[in-house]
């Protein structure tokens, strides 16, 4: 085998005008037209709406390469494209070698009849998708969800969905050889094919190696399997391969086993698979693979029917959010960036996370970093909101191709949890027949009851499939049963409910449910001018995408909070805000374990600067949501339940350990001044992998005599010296709390080359306190957090470009809800 990458340097042009400009490969035409400066930013103010002309013109991608003689001796040369978005012709030398309509599938085109030794020129033209889209909705409209800036009829061409606009992503409609392009040149045999499965038994673990060779010449062809971990050789084994397929199997003792996030480790193996003719290498795979099980258990309970993951035969609590594609301009995305994601969502103690279908099937190194942190995945295939055109049969073989080039893709990665068909069909668009607003029954389930879980049964049939989130098994229709199933839960948000009411929800698995804030001033400033600065302008309009928007922040906040004194603290009072709402979800739900089993709120990222459900902004800052989330997804978890009516307030230890924990939960209550009122410690004995609650405590003759809007309830969980999980309970809205301000002494340390440390003593409470460094981004130890008299917290910054301790105290910002150190 050899291989010539044709990634690199190319050259794009417009068709019909324009020289040709340097393009990047794997790219996009938006990344290559940012970098030769051709259009402005489109994220800054309004741009986007006037770079749409980007996705109504057709892009001609074009180089030269030099082929080796010598390559094109061998019998077969292929030209295997991982990328192509989306409807593309291909030609080399003038000659068409092949065409493309899918962005999610692998194409590979014979290439040898065009191809010549020495200069060669390659050509892909990208027409573009919109006159199509625009063609086929005409002749039939394909009804979905669409915000009043989105395309409608996206169904009609696979493609990434939110190219087109989300409720919290911009239009921009892209095209580009978006994943790698390269010529393979093979003569005896290709390795095309490497299942891995994993027989778990007796202590050991068999790996089971179904490999699938193209063969061309009439030769004995030897496969041959090692697996090593840390470098060391643990396994192999070898055999002829026979008719085009061959079948490895390697014992490994001893298998240490991969775990999720925070149950335990996450050992890699690597598995190297050659295949060889009279001792000469022609061909070679190289996977990781951990060793574990992990399912979905669905089984009759006293509740229903359950719906949790176990691994290694240990049901856990799913703990995590929803991903979708980090940048609009999906180019730009680097490993780097990836890691900085993935490791934000291990750092909150997540444990999985949903790649949803309206997004893409993520890149390798997305996958790659899941298995090193322990992020389970659940793995949407590619459909979100619409309905789609199952009727054909041309549509129906593009989607097989695309599922099973990416369950092949995928399959062996431990993170790999679950295969979901869809997001949201069954909630609204799927009725008996056609009409302006569903699909049919019968076309929905070719596609999702029928091809899908064909493709995963037959490639990958250790993995268990679902139909649709959220879907419930028994009456698809009932789409929100807390008896069974899984839930998208909006009553909070687009029903308006208040926060209280996730605390009457007893589902068995939360997969979407969310609330949104703003991002934080610096990253407005990025997109706004002065004169945008205000959340009621056009341009913070623009950059708002769900239906109700800013109105319904504001409604909310006005509920909880005081009206907010400047443009700024708006923006980080909306996170505070959006941080309790899952807050209040969340600890519900993992107080009501084993019964609810998994929460992932909506969504973890953004993909531009925007108003949103996200936890982390575009440039990566951390909102307030996900440092409460490193705090309410703890897997030891204190948490309470309060009733202000009776006086009491129920404290709860969850222990999402393997192993049971003893610890001390103290408590006080203090008046809003910070006097003390009362206080205590009791023992705690929690069980692993179970919620516990220690006591409740009696309070009705405090809250009676001082009032709730004069009271605070302070609480720690103690291990081994440590605290490991703190709360806090009001009994009052914390707009009627009546705080004072001024009441903290701040001091300063350098603990290392542009790293410090703030400590903060607090002399009367500070509800939500949180440092900022102005136009310098950070990354924080911890932030919005309750200051207590004699409890001096200490955060540690880590600013992303060096800064002095001068720099570092001048920058340094401290705030909360009442009070502002500057």
């Amino acid at each position: 085998m050899e291989k010539l990458s044709l990634n690199g340097a190319w050259e794009v042009t417009q068709v019909g005008g324009g020289a040709p400009l340097p393009a990047s490969v794997p790219g996009n035409i938006h990344a290559d037209l940012l970098a030769a400066s051709i259009i402005p930013d489109p994220f800054y103010r309004d741009n986007e709406d006037h770079l749409r002309w980007i996705g109504e013109a057709e892009w001609v991608y074009s180089r030269r390469f030099e082929v080796p003689a010598a390559m094109l001796d061998h019998q077969r040369v292929l030209l295997r494209c991982e990328g192509l978005d989306t409807l593309a012709t291909v030609t080399i030398n003038g000659q068409v070698v092949g065409s493309a309509d899918n962005m999610f599938r692998t194409w590979e085109f014979d290439a040898k009849p065009a191809l010549v030794p020495g200069d060669n020129t390659i050509e892909v033209h990208f027409a573009s998708v919109l006159p199509v889209i625009r063609e086929r909705n005409a002749q039939r409209p394909m009804p979905g969800w669409n915000g009043p800036k989105e395309v409608s009829g996206r169904a009609w061409v696979r493609k990434e969905p939110c190219n087109f606009g989300w409720d919290w992503g911009p239009v921009m409609v892209t095209c580009g050889i978006w994943r790698d392009i390269s010529l393979l040149a093979f003569s005896e045999a290709r390795l095309t094919d490497v299942h891995i499965r994993q027989q778990h038994e007796d202590g050991s673990v068999v790996l089971a190696l179904g490999l699938k060779v193209t063969v061309l010449a009439d030769e004995d062809v030897v496969a041959r399997a090692t697996v090593s971990l840390d470098g060391e050789p643990v396994a192999t084994a070898e055999t002829v391969q026979a008719h085009g397929s061959a079948a490895l199997f390697l014992k490994i003792p001893e298998p240490k086993l991969w775990w999720p996030n925070n149950l335990g480790e996450q050992p890699l193996y690597d598995l190297t698979v050659e295949l060889l003719a009279r001792g000469r290498l022609l061909d070679t795979v190289h996977k990781r693979v951990g060793l574990r099980t992990l399912r979905l258990d669905r089984h009759p309970d006293q509740w229903g029917e359950s719906f949790q993951f176990v691994v290694n035969g240990v049901p856990f609590f799913a703990k995590g959010a929803n991903w979708i594609p980090a940048d609009a301009v999906l180019a730009r995305m680097t490993p780097e960036r990836y890691r900085e994601l993935l490791g934000s969502a291990r750092d909150a103690n997540m444990n999985m996370l949903r790649v949803w279908g309206g997004g893409i099937y993520e890149a390798d190194c997305f996958y790659d970093l899941c298995d090193e942190l322990g992020l389970c995945v659940w793995q949407d295939f590619m459909f979100a909101c619409s309905a789609y055109p199952t009727f054909d049969l041309e549509f129906l073989a593009s989607v097989k191709a695309e599922a099973e080039d990416n369950v092949r893709r995928l399959r062996h990665h431990a993170c790999l949890a679950l295969w979901c068909g869809n997001n949201e069909l069954e909630q609204g668009l799927v009725a008996d027949q056609w009409d302006n607003w569903h699909m049919s029954w019968e076309d929905y389930d070719k596609l999702f009851e029928s091809l899908l879980p064909d493709v995963a049964a037959r490639l990958d049939p250790d993995r268990d499939y679902w139909p649709c989130s959220p879907h419930t098994p028994s009456n698809r229709l009932d789409f929100n049963n807390p008896n069974e199933g899984d839930a998208h839960l909006w009553n909070v948000w687009h029903g308006r409910q208040p926060f209280e009411w996730y605390r009457t929800c007893e589902h068995r698995f939360n997969s979407e449910f969310g609330f949104q804030s703003f991002p934080e001033p610096q990253t407005v400033y990025g997109f706004t001018a002065p004169q945008d600065r205000n959340i009621t302008t056009y341009i913070m309009e623009h950059h708002q995408r769900s239906s109700i928007g800013n109105d319904a922040i504001m409604q909310y906040m006005l509920s909880w909070f005081r009206l907010p004194t400047s443009f700024e603290m708006t923006l980080w009072l909306s996170q505070i805000l959006q941080g309790m709402a899952m807050k209040y979800a969340v600890e519900h739900w993992r107080r009501a374990m084993p019964r609810g089993m998994g929460t992932l709120y909506w969504q973890l990222n953004d993909c531009w600067p925007v108003a949103s459900w996200a936890s982390i902004d575009f440039h990566g800052n951390w909102k307030a949501l996900q440092y409460m989330a490193r705090r309410f997804y703890n897997p030891l978890l204190l948490s309470a339940l309060e009733d202000p009516t009776s006086g009491t307030v129920q404290l709860h230890v969850t222990n999402d350990l393997r192993q049971p924990v003893t610890a001390d939960l103290n408590w006080w209550l203090t008046r809003v001044d910070g006097t003390p009122v009362a206080d205590g410690t009791l023992p705690v004995q929690a069980p692993a992998l179970a919620n516990t609650l220690v006591d409740t405590l009696q309070l009705a003759a405090h809250l009676e005599k001082l009032g709730a809007r004069d009271l605070l309830l302070g609480m720690e969980l103690v291990t081994n010296g440590e605290v490991v999980s703190t709360n806090l309970v009001t009994f009052a809205r914390p707009k009627h709390l009546e705080l004072e301000g001024q009441s903290v002494r701040i001091s300063y340390s350098e603990q290392g080359e542009s790293v410090f440390a703030v400590t903060l003593e607090a002399l009367k409470p500070m509800l939500w306190a949180w440092l900022e460094l102005g136009e310098h981004q950070a990354r924080y130890s911890d932030n919005f957090v309750h200051l207590f008299p004699g409890r001096p917290v200490t955060i540690t910054v880590r600013p992303t470009e060096p800064m002095t301790l001068d720099q570092f105290e001048q920058a340094l910002g401290v705030h909360s809800l009442v009070t502002t150190y500057s």
